[in-house]
C-alpha cells in the first residue's frame, strides 16, 4: 500500500486539474467539479486544498499573463507534478482493487 494518502476532495480537485490540462485555475476547477459532480465548492476550500497539493509536491503552479478583462490580476494556472501523476495512478490501483474485490460486481 502506498504511503500517499489522499482526501475524497483532494483526490477530485487532482483529477479535476488532469482533465483541465493546461486551462486549470480556480474558477475553471470549481466549475467543473460542479458540473461533472453537481457539487458546490467555495473558492476558500479549493485554494486551501491547492495549497496544500502544492506543498505535498503533487501541484506545480505558474501564472499567466495579466488581462484587462480581470483588471490586471493574472491567473494561477496548476498542473500535475510527476509526482502527482504517480500518486493518482497508485490511488486509482487502489480503488479499483477493491471494487474488482466485490464478488458480485467484479469486472474482469
Amino acid at each position: 500500500m502506498s504511503k500517499n494518502h489522499l482526501g475524497e476532495f483532494e483526490e477530485i480537485v487532482l483529477l479535476t486539474v488532469a482533465v483541465l490540462a493546461d486551462e486549470a485555475y480556480g474558477i475553471s476547477i470549481i466549475d467543473e467539479i460542479e458540473t461533472r459532480l453537481n457539487r458546490s465548492v467555495s473558492i476558500g476550500s479549493l485554494q486551501t486544498v491547492l495549497r496544500r497539493l502544492e506543498k505535498k509536491g503533487y501541484l506545480e503552479s505558474n501564472l499567466g499573463e495579466a488581462t484587462s478583462v480581470r483588471g490586471g490580476k493574472r491567473k494561477r494556472y496548476f498542473q500535475l507534478t510527476t509526482y502527482g501523476k504517480k500518486v493518482l495512478q497508485e490511488t486509482k490501483e487502489q480503488r479499483m482493487s477493491l471494487w474488482n474485490a466485490i464478488p458480485d460486481l467484479s469486472i474482469n
